[in-house]
């Protein structure tokens, strides 16, 4: 039988994340976006609701629930804002989990258990100036030297690169090999030759830090290879299938964000002598949002309960994605709509919603590329491959059958 129905575990992360987005994060998120401040005490926040591993086992220092608690999180997270959930994202998406896939003891203990407890940040790089999409253009470069490698290049549009302690760095160990010769390396900020460099300007998610990486002859010891050698690119696209899960589930947090604000301002704002929410037209726009929040959180935890049963879910993911991210830009582009001329003011948050809707549209694959993604597959050009290591399944699944 499918249960549709929040276990009380769940429920209870649901309320208590939301409860800390309207007391800690809303009310403040017009100051930050306006000055383009990240405000890291969150994080230290987040940490102390033992909310940064939320999916990582006890025994790693995580809070050992199930991956869609942490969709539940995410979700919350991107009611009161993008950059919020983007750092979860990126710390425990996009890098505790590919830790706990396919780190060793050793590295599980040294990096992901601090993480997890939040006591270090980490994040993730793989895209460069020339590469997005297509990550084998990418040109930065591990050349082995004894008992370490030697990192050079640049990484661009990098989440926390002021912030994180610690990356996951996407180089060629041979580039002969194009996919095959990509590796990947746990590198830590203080590691001489490594900086970074915020990026200014951005359309939405203005909050948030974003910039450059850069790697100067930066030695890596060899102890911090993640997998093995040529494997960088598997690990890569394993990674962007827990970010994208994120992603996924943040998305359905702006579209109840725009929801709400939109039957909010529907209450208030009169015109022919009625309320707005009474002329059809906006009811249509309403009845939108509230069809993809409901099509899209389905999607999302379907994607979840595969993750919870240690099953392959690049397709499902990827579905997610991207009809999540497309719902949630339609939905902030009626809330504004529905505003009116107000919606076009930071007196209220619809328009910071549509600013920040844009940004998941491209990131962790883009519209198109999800798009190619689903034909291939229903045409059967493209199949899953079993992976060397799994993402391990959630060792309670029963607690949510039963």
């Amino acid at each position: 039988m499918l249960n549709f129905n929040l276990s009380q575990e769940q429920e209870m992360v649901k309320k208590l994340v939301r409860s800390f987005v309207d007391k800690e994060i809303s009310p403040n998120m017009t100051e930050w976006d306006r000055k383009g401040h990240f405000e890291t005490s969150i994080l230290n926040r987040l940490a102390d609701l033992n909310l940064m591993g939320v999916c990582i086992p006890e025994e790693y220092g995580g809070s050992g629930m199930d991956y869609n608690a942490l969709a539940i999180v995410c979700e919350e997270l991107e009611r009161g804002d993008t950059a919020f959930r983007t750092a979860v994202s990126v710390h425990t998406g996009l890098n505790s989990m590919t830790l706990l896939q396919w780190g060793n003891e050793w590295q599980k203990q040294k990096y992901l258990t601090p993480q997890a407890k939040g006591e270090k940040i980490g994040a993730f790089g793989l895209t460069e100036p020339n590469a997005g999409s297509d990550v084998a253009s990418m040109k930065t470069s591990a050349v082995k030297q004894g008992d370490y490698y030697i990192l050079n290049g640049q990484k661009t549009w990098i989440s926390l690169c002021d912030v994180a302690d610690y990356f996951l760095v996407f180089a060629y160990t041979d580039t002969s090999k194009k996919h095959h010769g990509i590796s990947a390396f746990i590198v830590e900020r203080t590691m001489p030759g490594f900086s970074s460099k915020a990026i200014k300007g951005k359309l939405g998610i203005r909050a948030g830090n974003t910039g450059e990486l850069f790697f100067d002859n930066v030695k890596v010891p060899k102890e911090n290879l993640l997998g093995e050698e040529g494997e960088g690119f598997k690990i890569a696209m394993s990674a962007l299938d827990n970010g994208r899960f994120t992603v996924a589930a943040g998305a359905c947090g702006i579209i109840s964000a725009c929801l709400e604000a939109s039957v909010k301002y529907c209450h208030e704002r009169s015109t022919f002598g009625k309320e707005i929410g009474k002329h059809q037209l906006v009811q249509q726009m309403l009845a939108k949002m509230e069809a993809g929040l409901q099509m899209s959180r389905l999607l999302v935890y379907r994607a979840g309960c595969l993750k919870n049963e240690g099953k392959r879910n690049t397709r499902e993911t990827s579905l997610a994605k991207w009809q999540a991210c497309d719902f949630a830009n339609e939905a902030a582009n009626d809330a504004v709509q529905i505003h009116g001329a107000y919606g076009y003011s930071d007196e209220y948050p619809v328009e910071r919603h549509l600013r920040n809707s844009k940004a998941p549209v491209i990131y962790e694959g883009t519209r198109e590329i999800h798009t190619i993604m689903q034909a291939e597959y229903v045409l059967g050009y493209r199949n899953d491959k079993p992976l060397n290591k799994s993402l391990p399944a959630w060792e309670d699944i029963e607690q949510l059958l039963h």
